[in-house]
């Protein structure tokens, strides 16, 4: 209820990481409650918080955890919210939808649970990333304007160039033949 504090109360002011920990511990209650072929519906919304000095957009339904299977996904409009009645300009988009999401029990025993897990990974540690992109970062690292030196530097180690005896030639190459890349004075370059 607005304006009476209750600790259960899952709308209560908390960090999102406790939040989705504790929707996880009450979803997973739900399901176990329910009968083989019983239904659970999840209506929700997305959220955005202060972290602080931007809006970070959160999506509820891909942190938090799925217990038995998905028998359906519903989007809906959210009806009677704040910021349809305001006129906003600029880049900021409002929040004006709601998901709803129907689980099933399937099975007595088994249980199929899914959830996300977020890696953070230096972009110098991937196989799979191009020269271009790596080239690009590495400028962007130096304040859009690097020199050849800056850039092997920035990229010496990285997995790319340690499994290439021509990983400086191939810095060179990018920089060269990428028309986003602008050639300021000798050896320096910048993002056009």
């Amino acid at each position: 209820m607005r304006g009476q504090y209750d600790a259960d109360d899952l709308s209560n002011p908390v960090d999102y990481p406790d939040f989705i920990r504790m929707l996880d511990k009450v979803n997973e209650k739900i399901y176990a409650s329910l009968i083989n072929g019983g239904r659970h519906a999840f209506l929700m919304g997305d959220v955005r918080k202060r972290v602080n000095d931007h809006y970070q957009y959160y999506s509820i339904i891909k942190d938090m955890a799925w217990f038995g299977d998905l028998e359906s996904h519903l989007v809906k409009v959210q009806h009677n919210v704040t910021s349809g009645r305001k006129g906003y300009h600029g880049s900021f988009i409002p929040i004006m939808h709601e998901h709803l999401l129907i689980f099933i029990k399937r099975s007595i025993w088994q249980l199929g649970i899914k959830y996300t897990k977020t890696f953070i990974r230096d972009l110098r540690q991937l196989q799979q990333v191009t020269w271009h992109d790596l080239v690009r970062v590495a400028v962007e690292r130096h304040g859009g304007r690097a020199s050849l030196k800056d850039l092997y530097e920035t990229l010496d180690g990285a997995k790319k160039a340690v499994n290439n005896d021509h990983w400086r030639e191939q810095i060179r190459a990018v920089v060269q033949r990428y028309p986003e890349f602008e050639r300021i004075q000798s050896g320096v370059y910048a993002v056009a």
